[in-house]
């Protein structure tokens, strides 16, 4: 029982003196719809061991407007899936998008995307969404 004990006291210690280095937090939501995450907002986490799956993952996803001839943005989704940035054409009318981040945890931010309008605050109030 006693080895038992020790072991996780030193797994313990070793994910507190590793985490920075060793593992990568990310947000995670399936539907972002440019305001709020349709269900709660949750993290993920991943290892960063290998130089392919360093990064948090955000696609944003747009649909053509037959009428203007543009993609318009539809939603984005936040994962700590593998990551290759780029554009893809998923349907004949959907459109991902996406980007790749490596800085910091908690890197991909969903308010990050510029082609989404935010309802107007004045400065004095504070944001909360």
């Amino acid at each position: 029982m006693d080895s038992r004990i020790f072991q996780l006291l030193l797994l313990g210690i070793f994910i507190v003196l590793f985490m920075d280095e060793v593992i990568r937090i990310c947000n995670s939501c399936a539907v972002y719809d440019g305001h709020k995450c349709e269900k709660s907002m949750r993290s993920c986490w991943k290892f960063n061991s290998v130089m392919l799956n360093r990064s948090c993952r955000t696609d944003h996803f747009y649909y053509n407007d037959r009428l203007s001839g543009r993609y318009l943005f539809r939603h984005t989704t936040l994962s700590c899936e593998t990551c290759q940035e780029g554009m893809v054409q998923v349907f004949h009318d959907l459109l991902r998008e996406t980007f790749c981040c490596t800085d910091t945890d908690r890197c991909n931010d969903p308010d990050d995307n510029q082609d989404t309008a935010r309802p107007y605050v004045s400065m004095d109030q504070d944001r909360i969404i």
